[in-house]
């Protein structure tokens, strides 16, 4: 039995997935949340939100990750970064799962990963859980009902929470795994309810896919100011920098929360919608995201909530730290009605230093935005991945290393050629601490950060006096208005200055440290900044 739409020459068998119990197609918003309640997936929240949790796994599984090895990605593939899986090992994998699905009901989403008609992934979404499929509609761009009467996915995405892999016979790490096949077209998740893992998949291929085709895919947000996608702003960072807060600001359009692409069009979004991190998300602070957790199909992920009345416990996080909402991008007042945008301005490198070493904000050269880019340095937040509980400095190449298949100077030589074409200011953002390392500082107020990006993104920082950084060589504002005056001098935020200058000595040390893997590959002014 099936329902919902479908290009009727493209259904689940001519995908290669057959005997299979009842089959959804493309169901929309209402029917989902009326599914998922009806299967017990969900408990209804206020407004008509979904509130759902995920079991064990409340991140993602980073060490779960592999790509098959076939001899066509062979020369490709960032090897060392993501795990290899033999050939033989995915075949039994995929037809493992698929036996497991013979009789289950499932659900399916035809969708597209990109704004841009020219550059988008038509991608098949299959899941066992109809919130997992409601989130996945959320997330990526939703065709007209034209467009899916003649829909033909070029990839596949199976998402299996009930089967559990194993180890011996499909060559991963644990019951868990998460397996890429570019030959085949397939992505098999087995194990994991965290939708997540979809999400970032459906990244994971963009990201090999159109460096190909000279376009930079970017872990980042980005928006522009009313009425002038030319006024465009990128914002790279890792979970829990800022992407989705600092990209949601009123005062301009917002383009997408998480990842995009730069093309010579311009700048496009991959998805459809936000999926926010919740914990001690407040109305005063973030009132439009806030906001969301309220309204209908909004999937509220992780979070505690008081059974009788529903409400949502905003600052517990005895579940994850990673609690998280999805929800359509149209839920954002000022979101973009076509997710485009012009050749960034502004380039916003965002990072959360738990050494609490960076001052907010720094002015860089091309030069040093490649090296800060290559090096990706910031800090793990606590739930973004199974096993981290408290801020963990890290270089994260690209500020995306989990999802980068191809080596890292592929997408650095893409930015530097982007950056000299397109003539972007860029600007590194610490969101991380201030006044001292984590654990004895305190983060970095928002409203300061908000205020001198303002200033950024205005112009009106450029006019600004600057001192040369001492440890780092980039720019730093001496003074901004509404940002006290001791805040962009970290050293002078710290009780004891010579505990900041061994901490600061530390971090310069750790940058060279990881930046010796790249020395083959860069250039000699981005060699001059790695040597100081």
């Amino acid at each position: 039995m099936t329902s919902g739409r479908v290009n009727p020459n493209c259904t689940l068998e001519h995908s290669g997935i057959a005997g299979v119990g009842e089959t959804h197609y493309n169901l929309i918003e209402t029917n989902l949340v009326e599914v998922a309640l009806k299967r017990g997936e969900a408990t209804l929240g206020n407004g008509g939100a979904l509130l759902v949790a995920t079991g064990a796994h409340t991140g993602r599984s980073a060490k779960d990750k592999f790509v098959v090895r076939t001899p066509s990605v062979e020369e490709h593939i960032w090897w060392e970064n993501n795990p290899p899986l033999e050939i033989d090992a995915f075949d039994h994998l995929h037809a493992d799962m698929l036996e497991h699905l013979k009789g289950k009901e499932v659900f399916v989403q035809d969708l597209f990963g990109g704004a841009d008609p020219a550059h988008r992934l038509d991608v098949r979404v299959v899941t066992e859980l109809a919130w997992q499929s409601l989130f996945i509609r959320h997330m990526l761009r939703r065709p007209e009902a034209g467009e899916l009467a003649s829909f033909v996915p070029e990839f596949t995405i199976i998402s299996c929470p009930s089967f559990k892999a194993d180890p011996t016979r499909h060559g991963c790490r644990s019951e868990t795994v998460i397996a890429l096949n570019f030959d085949k077209k397939v992505i098999l998740i087995a194990n994991t309810a965290y939708a997540g893992e979809i999400k970032k998949g459906v990244f994971t291929l963009l990201n090999y896919i159109l460096p190909g085709k000279g376009i930079m895919p970017m872990h980042c947000s980005a928006n522009h100011a009313p009425g002038a996608p030319d006024e465009t702003a990128i914002f790279f960072g890792l979970s829990g920098t800022g992407k989705t807060t600092l990209s949601a600001d009123p005062s301009r359009v917002l383009i997408g929360d998480d990842e995009h692409g730069w093309s010579d069009q311009g700048t496009f979004n991959f998805e459809g919608g936000c999926y926010a991190k919740t914990i001690n998300l407040s109305a005063e602070a973030e009132p439009e995201i806030y906001a969301t957790t309220g309204k209908f199909a909004t999937i509220v992920e992780n979070m505690v909530f008081d059974p009788e009345t529903k409400e949502l416990d905003f600052e517990d996080d005895s579940l994850t730290a990673n609690t998280r909402c999805a929800y359509p991008l149209y839920y954002i007042s000022n979101a973009s009605e076509n997710s485009l945008g012009g050749q960034p301005k502004n380039i916003i490198m965002l990072t959360c230093d738990a050494f609490g070493v960076l001052p907010p904000i720094s002015r860089l050269t091309p030069a040093q935005a490649m090296y800060h880019f290559l090096s990706g340095f910031t800090s793990k937040v606590a739930g973004t991945e199974q096993g981290v509980t408290e801020p963990q400095p890290t270089f994260s190449t690209c500020f995306g290393a989990p999802f980068m298949p191809r080596r890292p100077e592929a997408y650095g030589n893409l930015l530097r050629e982007r950056i000299a074409k397109s003539g972007a200011t860029c600007w590194l953002v610490n969101t991380g601490w201030t006044g001292g390392a984590y654990g004895t500082g305190s983060r970095m107020p928002i409203r300061a950060t908000r205020a001198l990006l303002r200033a950024a993104l205005d112009g009106s920082l450029n006019d600004a006096e600057f001192r040369t950084d001492p440890n780092f060589g980039f720019e730093v504002p001496v003074a901004v208005d509404g940002v006290a005056d001791i805040l962009l001098d970290p050293r002078r935020t710290w009780d004891n200055p010579e505990s900041y200058d061994r901490d600061a000595a530390r971090l310069v040390a750790m940058f060279a440290e990881n930046f010796a893997q790249y020395d083959a590959y860069i250039d000699d002014d981005v060699r001059a900044i790695a040597l100081g």
